[in-house]
């Protein structure tokens, strides 16, 4: 995101050097700068963005009270004290998302070349992030194929199980049951079910693949549990079966299955709750913030679409951020296509009055021929993709009404044997 968002805002006291004295007020985080806002008049007093600070520092100002200090570039120094909910929660969380901004500046500078970004390399960036996307969604996809096999496989076993159910009731129901019929003892090994080897090894072969292994994304975070007042580093694990919580030792705290989660709630771009619900127990609830939320936020959307909700701020941030999702794939793929043709022929589009200009220059293709071919075959894989999806999808709708069919002939059959079986005591 581009824009910078607010992510949290706490109050707390600026230290004035050239007036010797504290000023109440609230400092403010936002995804790019800090901001003091004083409470007194709403002035803004200090305002720096998080890229040109040095060190942040816990210290104790008269050896009294417990502050932070930041310092930055031109070695100006800012005194921070009486924080709320606590010194330690405030210095975690913006020192998480400083740390993570530098990062990011780091691997910019180290992937990125001194030339400017150009129009086609853009647009490559945009596909690249639309393409894993929906290798992230795929994936989700292709797990709950595997669940719908594993139900599927489950109830063919249980009819399996109830047609030798009946041939039993049968033979217990037939005239010459004594001194037992020679069908009774002779059944054929045929009848065993023979799915258990293929059933267990189908099940090693997914755990395997969707265990602790099938990690889609991980993420460094604030952790905290219950209360604000205390928070601690670590990490956000989104795997293909649910979500784990490690702290900053990597040592698990929490494992969600997908099943157990009850609702997400997302508060911000930056900031979630995960919660699961007991009867007769306190709730296993998390809050989790991270500057690398927003990339997380689309797959637990499609994991968990049904659990999500998104909160009022939430909505605005992202209603004024970026757009649908449909007018955003119509342009991005629009664009695609207006500007690989402009790449190809040369060509400015047709009606345009500012076709002349464009004509002299039509020398410079927009996006370069290796552009060109990196978004053919960027376009390639999400046809790919898409399709497959699509395929996917239609197997399951096949499926879920296989399911549907045989529970109620489940449940049926079931309820006829009841009934004979009563009839027999």
């Amino acid at each position: 995101m581009s824009r910078d968002i607010c992510i949290h805002t706490w109050p707390c006291s600026y230290y004035l050097e050239l007036e010797k004295q504290w000023v109440p007020g609230k400092i403010s985080l936002t995804s790019l700068s800090l901001k003091f806002m004083t409470d007194k008049t709403g002035e803004i007093l200090v305002s720096f963005p998080l890229s040109s600070i040095i060190e942040i520092k816990k210290e104790a100002s008269h050896f009294i009270f417990s502050s932070i200090t930041i310092l930055e570039k031109d070695h100006i120094k800012h005194w921070f004290s009486s924080f709320q909910p606590s010194r330690n929660v405030v210095f975690s969380i913006i020192e998480h998302f400083w740390r993570e901004l530098l990062l990011s500046q780091s691997e910019a500078a180290l992937q990125g070349s001194p030339s400017p970004v150009t129009k086609g390399k853009e647009l490559t960036n945009l596909m690249a992030c639309s393409q894993k996307h929906l290798e992230d969604t795929a994936m989700v996809l292709h797990h709950q194929g595997e669940q719908l096999d594993s139900i599927s496989r489950g109830l063919d076993k249980m009819e399996s199980d109830l047609d030798v159910a009946d041939r039993l009731l049968t033979e217990l129901e037939s005239h010459s049951w004594w001194p037992f019929s020679s069908k009774l003892w002779k059944m054929p090994s045929e009848t065993k079910p023979r799915w258990d080897a293929s059933v267990a090894s189908s099940k090693v072969a997914s755990s395997k693949a969707f265990g602790k292994e099938g990690i889609v994304i991980r993420i460094p975070a604030i952790i905290s549990q219950r209360t604000e007042s205390h928070v601690i580093p670590g990490r956000l694990t989104i795997l293909v079966s649910g979500l784990e919580i490690h702290n900053s030792n990597s040592l698990l705290m929490h494992r969600f299955e997908k099943e157990d989660i009850d609702d997400i709630k997302v508060h911000t771009p930056y900031e979630i709750s995960i919660r699961q619900r007991f009867i007769g127990k306190p709730d296993i609830a998390y809050h989790l913030m991270s500057a690398k939320m927003p990339e997380v936020i689309p797959i637990l959307e499609v994991q968990f679409s049904k659990k999500i909700e998104l909160s009022e701020d939430a909505l605005v941030l992202r209603s004024t951020a970026t757009s649908s999702p449909v007018e955003k794939g119509y342009s991005v793929w629009h664009a695609a296509s207006g500007l690989m043709d402009c790449a190809m022929h040369g060509e400015p589009s047709s009606g345009s009055q500012e076709s002349r200009p464009l004509q002299l220059q039509s020398s410079e293709p927009v996006i370069s021929e290796e552009d060109v071919g990196e978004l053919r075959q960027i376009l390639r894989k999400l046809k790919d993709l898409a399709l497959d999806a699509k395929t996917e999808l239609e197997r399951q709708d096949e499926a879920l009404d296989g399911i549907t069919a045989a529970v109620d002939r489940t449940a049926l059959t079931i309820d006829k044997h009841n009934q004979r079986m009563k009839k027999l005591t």
